[in-house]
């Protein structure tokens, strides 16, 4: 029997090949090409984006890596999702894209050329093809070969092995992009990351200006948000739906999160982030992703999802919903008072407005509120100022972020960009105040402890205002109710 290939991924328990069997392996295989006319989708818009990051590094190599595989347990690896800037670039967004790199290599004074090193389909006159776990054919699927994948992207390819020759080269300033992992070459070893000779140390740069680049969203993109957030409303109606099944559950919260993201499988690629089914207290943890609890009749659930579409754009939303149906006039309250603060940080969004404008907004309606109940014994003008803030206390993070190919989109933008920025047409962010009453906060009455309350919204900047793309799920206390007695009946 023959000992697996140097470099093969098999495992412990893989059956031995005999050398009659690998010769048989390896004849009498028809050619399966992939579609001659197939392109990635938005093909013709990458080019432009490409071009705009380069004029910004004229001169320089640019390396964006699409990120590695992560072992979950032994030989299985976690479900692999490109970086969200190689998408950007390539169209790309496959769990065959592991391990590429694409690569801008200057041509000319100002310009770049754009090059892809991939691993293409495994040949037949192996054992990668068959015997493979992680990039074997009949493992986890086939991939395009050098010329296919040429033809989907419009971009030369080379073979991943070549990547160490290109670094071992020549080296113009080099730059390779922060917050990925390390480049290696399979066939070398060779690695380049920012410590390497051939990178600079200013990869933070390139970060940068590539969730710049990105704030500001086409028409395309806008599309493609706009059914992440059509298949969210859905996957939300599902959850409704399903709680009389769900409160009868010891883990009601999991049955909550198994309902959503099946739809979100079924629909796009995914969840966009793992999601937040919180009851009861578990409302008051920011990212309650335990999904443990039972479900309580009497109390509320905060489901916070997003459906991620196949070309990874993603949705945002929440709700908080009374699992019996209707609020009580505690309940009803708070809602109430988070509902006017998302409210006023909606009328805030506008061209020209400061990102911080729409959370100062709301943030002032929820500091008055918490006033005129007496849980701040201090005016709300003191506790807004800046030296003060003892009303975060009860609201602990921002109202809101940028929305894209990550749910939290663009997060290694310049402050003078993003959080100290203007708004412009054509960006997408959420709006999404809350109230996180801690159960063993003893600055509160009795019956608002563990209360947590959160309402969530993705709107699109528009020449002269915002449009409310999640317009389709109700937002106010009556109309919540209204459309859950018309799911549930």
């Amino acid at each position: 029997m023959t000992l697996p290939p140097a470099g093969l991924n098999t495992g412990s328990h893989d059956l031995p090949v005999s050398p009659a069997l690998a010769a048989f392996m390896g004849t009498r295989w028809a050619a399966t090409p992939l579609p001659a006319d197939r392109r990635v989708p938005g093909h013709d818009r990458f080019p432009g984006r490409r071009a705009r990051l380069s004029a910004a590094f004229p001169g320089e190599r640019l390396l964006v890596p699409a990120g590695r595989l992560k072992v979950r347990c032994n030989d299985l690896d976690h479900r692999f999702r490109p970086h969200s800037a190689y998408v950007w670039l390539t169209g790309l967004t496959g769990e065959d894209q592991a391990d590429h790199v694409l690569v801008l290599e200057p041509a000319g004074p100002e310009g770049h050329e754009p090059v892809l090193y991939l691993r293409p389909r495994s040949p037949r006159d192996g054992g990668e093809f068959y015997r493979d776990r992680r990039y074997g054919e009949f493992w986890v699927g086939a991939r395009p070969d050098l010329a296919e994948a040429a033809r989907l992207t419009g971009i030369r390819t080379e073979h991943l092995d070549d990547l160490g020759k290109l670094l071992s080269g020549p080296q113009p300033p080099t730059r390779v992009l922060a917050g990925t992992d390390a480049l290696v070459d399979e066939a070398t070893g060779r690695r380049a990351t920012a410590g390497h000779p051939a990178a600079t140390t200013a990869d933070g740069e390139l970060a940068a200006v590539l969730s710049e680049l990105r704030l500001v969203k086409d028409e395309w993109e806008i599309g493609q948000l706009q059914l992440a957030v059509d298949h969210t409303v859905t996957g939300f109606e599902d959850v409704v739906r399903a709680l009389p099944t769900a409160l009868r559950h010891h883990r009601g919260e999991r049955w909550i999160e198994g309902v959503f993201d099946l739809r979100a499988r079924a629909e796009g690629n995914g969840t966009a982030y793992t999601t937040i089914a919180a009851s009861g207290a578990h409302a008051c943890v920011l990212h309650w992703i335990r999904n443990d609890g039972a479900l309580d009749p009497n109390a509320l659930l905060l489901l916070d999802a997003g459906v991620e579409t196949d070309t990874l754009y993603a949705a945002d939303i929440t709700r908080t919903l009374p699992l019996g149906g209707t609020f009580t006039p505690v309940q009803r309250q708070a809602y109430d008072l988070v509902l006017a603060a998302q409210s006023a940080g909606i009328a805030a969004l506008r061209p020209g407005a400061r990102f911080r404008d729409f959370h100062r907004a709301a943030m002032r309606v929820i500091a008055e509120g918490l006033a005129d109940w007496g849980v701040l014994r201090i005016p709300a003008e003191e506790a807004l100022a800046e030296d003060n803030g003892l009303y975060r206390r009860y609201t602990l993070c921002g109202s809101g972020h940028m929305l894209g190919l990550d749910y939290h989109d663009c997060a290694k933008s310049r402050a003078d960009r993003y959080l100290d920025g203007t708004l412009e047409a054509g960006m997408v962010l959420t709006v999404e105040p809350g109230l996180y009453l801690q159960p063993d906060d003893e600055t509160l009455p009795v019956e608002l402890r563990g209360l947590g309350i959160r309402i969530e919204d993705d709107l699109v900047i528009t020449e002269d205002g915002a449009h409310l793309m999640s317009n389709a799920l109700p937002r106010t206390a009556p109309d919540i109710e209204s459309w859950m007695a018309t799911l549930l009946a």
